[in-house]
């Protein structure tokens, strides 16, 4: 098995929103805000080449939407999917499978693109099927009020349309061992319904894609939860029980959404788990 760190672009967001109830003069020690109270964050998917598979996870918001709507997000930096599978040899045509944690937009918007008229959509990745769970499929195509503008018809009916989508078997419990797609994955109902985390055993060590789990280092506290999360209290309850594990197993944890941290490991302390060391992914994985 090989891993491959794959950046598709970064934005930035409210520190606030992604910090709920938390006072920034809290938050801003770890994620410290730009003079619009903006924070960076990334949209590092992973790519797993196991065999004659290429797996891909999470595929960032993509660039089919409107000037305005990236307006919102103030896009920066220069990595897109495609420059960073170029860097390992890969293109689109190559990845077998895209397995979406969850199906917001800046998750899975780059699993669909305009096809070449612009007069409507089509996978952005031809050869690939692409993952979810029949669960977090209906409370994404049947969105509530809260999370509408999160879950976008675009990037997600037209993987319906394609006869590309397949859905994983839920879990007895929280969790799945040895998916479909060769890794274990734990279920969170508290950011999303089904949320799905994957864990990949690698050489000695599991790999932890935390996804919307755990943002960024800064949201280690257990209050510190973001306001995008439709259900706070068990997202901390989610978080307690997989943080607990984490250190106890000494799981490396791939961070999404952080900008600045890579891959980090836990531990307890008197304070309850905490940063025990961070890694970049050329650190883990060469």
């Amino acid at each position: 098995m090989n891993l491959y760190p794959i950046n598709s672009g970064n934005f930035k967001l409210d520190g606030g929103a992604m910090f709920g109830v938390v006072p920034k003069a809290l938050w801003q020690r770890t994620n410290p805000a730009d003079a619009n109270n903006m924070i960076d964050i990334a949209a590092r998917c992973l790519l797993i080449e196991e065999g004659n598979r290429l797996i891909l996870i999470d595929t960032g918001m993509g660039n089919k939407q409107s000037d305005k709507f990236f307006g919102y997000y103030h896009l920066w930096g220069n990595d897109t999917i495609d420059t960073s599978l170029k860097q390992y040899g890969f293109n689109r045509d190559d990845i077998t499978d895209v397995f979406m944690t969850h199906l917001h937009f800046d998750h899975c918007g780059g699993s669909i693109q305009w096809n070449k008229g612009r007069t409507g959509y089509e996978p952005a990745f031809k050869n690939a099927h692409f993952w979810s769970n029949k669960d977090h499929w209906q409370w994404a195509t049947q969105p509530n009020k809260r999370e509408k503008a999160s879950f976008l018809k675009e990037n997600i009916l037209p993987m319906e349309a394609s006869n590309q989508l397949k859905f994983v078997g839920l879990p007895i419990g929280d969790t799945i061992k040895n998916s479909e797609l060769g890794f274990d994955i734990f279920f969170a109902d508290g950011h999303t319904e089904k949320q799905m985390i994957p864990l990949i055993h690698y050489k000695d060590k599991v790999i932890a894609f935390m996804a919307d789990l755990l943002p960024t280092v800064g949201h280690l506290p257990l209050p510190y939860i973001m306001g995008y999360d439709t259900r706070p209290l068990l997202t901390l309850e989610e978080k307690e029980r997989f943080l607990n594990i984490a250190a106890d197993k000494n799981y490396y944890l791939f961070l999404e959404h952080d900008a600045h941290n890579e891959i980090i490991t836990v531990q307890h302390t008197e304070k309850g788990v905490r940063l025990k060391n961070t890694y970049t992914t050329n650190d883990i994985f060469n």
